[in-house]
Parts: structure tokens; sequence; C-alpha cells
């Protein structure tokens, strides 16, 4: 039965992109490619001496964690004491530290192998100078005001010191009080 009201027409669904895809696909094949290693691995040697390497690298990989967390937070400590921001050069290879021995803590072989060499000096400063260059990069290329405004939010301070936050509202036209769309609820 029809009333002759018109159909109503969506947008087009955006398309997918090549992470989203293909990221699931991958994260089988290496869980795959590890177990398979694994048991090569026990088959060449032994299952206990397999079952000991996933175990030191397990307490490798959270005594390399507890370190460079250590050092992250000493980093932090003496530049609030001086009063300052903390510095990028002695803080530079902690987060990559903290990804190898995360890398070392999962079961597994090439996980343990690709964070050993995140542990290497060299290693971590030619990442992070690549990572640097790419989100500079990305930075760069991003059209102005996309972020930045999409998560534009004021704070008003009443004058009992209560402070209210709300959501900034640009109109194009004035006394256009139609709502856009839906508003996120207001936290405390």
């Amino acid at each position: 039965m029809t009333t002759g009201a018109p159909t109503p027409t969506y947008p087009a669904r955006p398309r997918r992109s090549r992470m989203r895809t293909f990221l699931p696909l991958g994260l089988a094949a290496w869980l795959v490619l590890e177990i398979w290693l694994l048991t090569v691995v026990a088959g060449a040697a032994s299952g206990f001496a397999v079952f000991l390497l996933l175990v030191a690298g397990f307490v490798l990989g959270s005594v390399v964690i507890k370190r460079a967390g250590r050092r992250a937070f000493q980093n932090l400590n003496e530049a609030l004491q001086r009063g300052g921001a903390p510095s990028s050069s002695g803080s530079s290879g902690n987060g990559l530290m903290m990804l190898g021995g995360l890398l070392l803590m999962i079961p597994g072989l090439i996980s343990d192998a690709v964070g050993l060499l995140l542990l290497i000096p060299p290693v971590q400063k030619a990442i992070g100078r690549y990572a640097e260059r790419t989100f500079d990069r990305k930075l760069r290329e991003a059209a102005p005001g996309t972020l930045g405004d999409a998560f534009q939010q004021a704070r008003m301070q009443r004058p009992d010191g209560k402070v209210v936050q709300g959501e900034v509202i640009v109109r194009d036209e004035p006394g256009d009080d139609t709502p856009q769309g839906p508003r996120p609820p207001l936290t405390r």
C-alpha cells in the first residue's frame, strides 16, 4: 500500500578505508603464523623449551615496560621541578621501548623478534624520525579546522565558582535558531 509520500533518499555510504579492510586479515595471518612457528619450534626442540622461552619473553617485557615507565616518570618529574615542558631528548625512546616490551609480553616468536628490534637505540631513533615526519606531513595535508572545530567547547565561570561546559554553536545566518542535528550530552 502506497501513501504517495516520496521515498526517503539516504546518503551514500562512505567508502571503507584500506586499513579497516586489511587490518583484520593481517591480524589473522599474523596469529596463524605465530602459532605455526611455535609448533615448528616445539617440534624441533621441545614444548618445555618453548614454554620457557615464552615465560622469559613475558618477564623481560614486563621489566622493559617498568624501566621505560620509570624513566618517563622521572623525566616528567624533573620537568615539573624546572617549571617547563619535558625535554624530548631524553624521553624520545620511551614510547617505542614500551611498545617493544609489550610485544615481548605477547606470546609468539615473531612479536618477540620485533620487540627486541624495538629495544635497539638506532632502530628507535630511525622509527621515531619516520613517525615524526609522517605525522608532520599528515598535519600539513589536513584541511584547516577539521579536528579543532569538531570538538570546540566553551567553559563559563559562574559567579558562584561553578564551571559550566557547553558547545560552541556557529550560525551562518543571524536569527537561525533551528537545531542542525543531535547534540552530544553535556557532562558535569
